[in-house]
């Protein structure tokens, strides 16, 4: 089920990894399809924000939209008009950086009537071992908050448990059962696990996805180049 959708949108609680999910989406997207656009819909935020791999983006042939003022000193919210685009060209290929919590899906509703008349996807992203997801309780709460400020459906939830460069492969299979309970209580699937290449010192994305699938993760696996870093 992924990259099926001609306009994916990646929101979650602050710390999820929801910015390094959908730039890598992104990159990936590029694989299948020649128009992408990266959108940073995050006007909440000023770290950790798509606007940050816009380099790395361009030099693969994706556009970056990112919000007016972005990484400047008046780092305020302010989405540009530039965004509209990405509705009205129906041959280009949008994802949305959305910004964390309530409050940035808030930013999507503002469209949400020119998202539902399109081919559209919505996904949750998950890190279990933030401390206000690392529940199925909790995360259903989150879940909850965040999509009823956007005024939209999701798709599913994406697995992105992780605790940077110290996470292994346990970490993101104990992360694949609680969420896995959430998906039950939600009746929203799992779309697929989002793991940084090179933990536990695999050097064979290949071998890695193979381990994860014995540890119990199931479905689609996105493996992801580290991208995004605090500007400090």
């Amino acid at each position: 089920m992924m990259f099926n959708n001609r306009l994916s949108f990646f929101m979650g609680h602050f710390g999820s990894g929801k910015t390094e999910v959908s730039v890598n989406y992104a990159i990936r997207l590029k694989g299948k399809n020649d128009n992408i656009c990266l959108l940073d819909f995050d006007i909440v935020n000023p770290y950790f924000r798509a606007a940050d791999a816009k380099k790395h983006l361009n030099s693969n042939g994706i556009d970056v939209i990112i919000p007016m003022y972005a990484n400047t000193n008046v780092d305020i919210p302010a989405l540009g008009s530039d965004i509209g685009r990405v509705f009205a060209d129906k041959k280009l290929y949008g994802v949305f950086d959305v910004g964390g919590d309530d409050l940035g899906a808030n930013a999507v509703s503002r469209y949400k009537c020119e998202i539902e008349k399109d081919d559209y996807a919505l996904y949750v992203v998950v890190n279990t071992r933030r401390p206000l997801t690392d529940s199925p309780e909790k995360v259903v709460t989150m879940f909850h908050e965040i999509t009823e400020s956007a005024g939209l459906t999701p798709i599913g939830l994406v697995n992105n448990t992780n605790v940077l460069d110290h996470t292994t492969i346990q970490d993101i299979a104990e992360g694949g059962r609680i969420i896995s309970e959430a998906s039950e209580m939600l009746n929203c699937p799992i779309i697929f696990t989002s793991v940084m290449e090179n933990i536990n010192g695999e050097d064979s994305n290949q071998h890695l996805c193979e381990l994860l699938h014995e540890s119990g993760i199931s479905g689609d696996i996105l493996v992801m180049q580290k991208l995004i870093h605090l500007p400090f």
